[in-house]
């Protein structure tokens, strides 16, 4: 089984649309979406959930009140300001966790001489396997202020695996998140192909060239495409030079194009949409991509 992995060095680059539209010509593929911090890949394909689990990862401290002795140990040793004061407990005054504010570190628990700090599993989002019009579709969603998305995207590429290998589909198609963090190193250890989605703006291309230097630690073949390269031509050629010198291949430039914007108003992709310029060069792009994994 193939497995792209689709990747940005920064956020808006037009990534997620660039997925939709390569899930609408692939015609055999399954998909994942690893941005699970900002997972969107859903509004285009509205997915029907088939299956949902509890993503736990971390732990959290909580007192109880009742065994609380109001000694103030926990209030004096949280380096993280989540704890504090609220009310009185039956022996004094009693104190409360922030789950928002709690790093998890267990200081408060290993310092409670009464024993009255539970730790359980953090329960930090969930993941979900959902049927689509282009195919089966592994997701997730991460909780407000949760951390550990790596972990998860860990998760939701194994079950991603899993379910291609069920159903007998050749290609995993991967809408990784931005940047060069924790979650884009999960998303892309193991895939047979990243492909980096850039523009030609100053900030693009710095951040390109990170993504390239992650790959590159990784041993993992790697492609560019340039997204709306007419805003500034001259930038994309110096974008498409920096990249070739790095090693990447280049399958392709997509020009500015009003189409993608009314396809995602209208919750399709680019090439269901319209037939328009970006459609012909997201096309071109597939094509240049399937010669790379052939």
């Amino acid at each position: 089984m193939n497995e792209i992995v689709i990747v940005s060095g920064k956020g808006g680059t037009g990534k997620t649309s660039l997925v939709a539209s390569l899930a609408t010509l692939a015609p055999n593929a399954a998909l994942a979406d690893c941005d699970v911090d900002a997972s969107d890949l859903h509004l285009i394909l509205a997915p029907t959930v088939l299956h949902r689990e509890a993503f736990h990862s971390g732990h959290e401290a909580v007192i109880r009140r009742a065994r609380c002795v109001g000694c103030g140990a926990c209030l004096a040793h949280c380096r993280f300001g989540a704890v504090h004061e609220e009310g009185q407990a039956p022996n004094g005054p009693a104190f409360v966790v922030d789950p928002l504010a709690c790093e998890g570190c267990g200081v408060c628990v290993r310092f409670c001489p009464a024993g009255a700090i539970d730790f359980p599993e953090r329960l930090s989002g969930e993941w979900y396997v959902s049927s689509t019009r282009f195919g089966p579709l592994v997701h997730a969603r991460l909780g407000i202020g949760a951390e550990n998305s790596g972990k998860l995207v860990s998760v939701v590429r194994k079950e991603a695996r899993r379910v291609a290998t069920e159903e007998n589909r050749p290609l995993l198609l991967v809408d990784g998140p931005p940047g060069i963090g924790c979650a884009v190193i999960a998303s892309i250890t193991g895939a047979s192909l990243v492909l980096a989605v850039t523009e030609p703006t100053l900030s693009g291309k710095h951040d390109l060239e990170r993504v390239l230097g992650l790959a590159k630690h990784f041993a993992i073949p790697t492609a560019i495409c340039v997204n709306k390269w007419d805003i500034n031509t001259e930038l994309t050629e110096r974008i498409e030079q920096a990249a070739a010198a790095a090693g990447a291949a280049l399958v392709g430039r997509i020009p500015y194009d009003p189409s993608v914007t009314h396809a995602q108003v209208n919750g399709k992709s680019v090439i269901e949409f319209s037939e328009g310029a970006a459609a012909c060069a997201i096309r071109k792009v597939w094509d240049q991509l399937c010669r790379m994994i052939a």
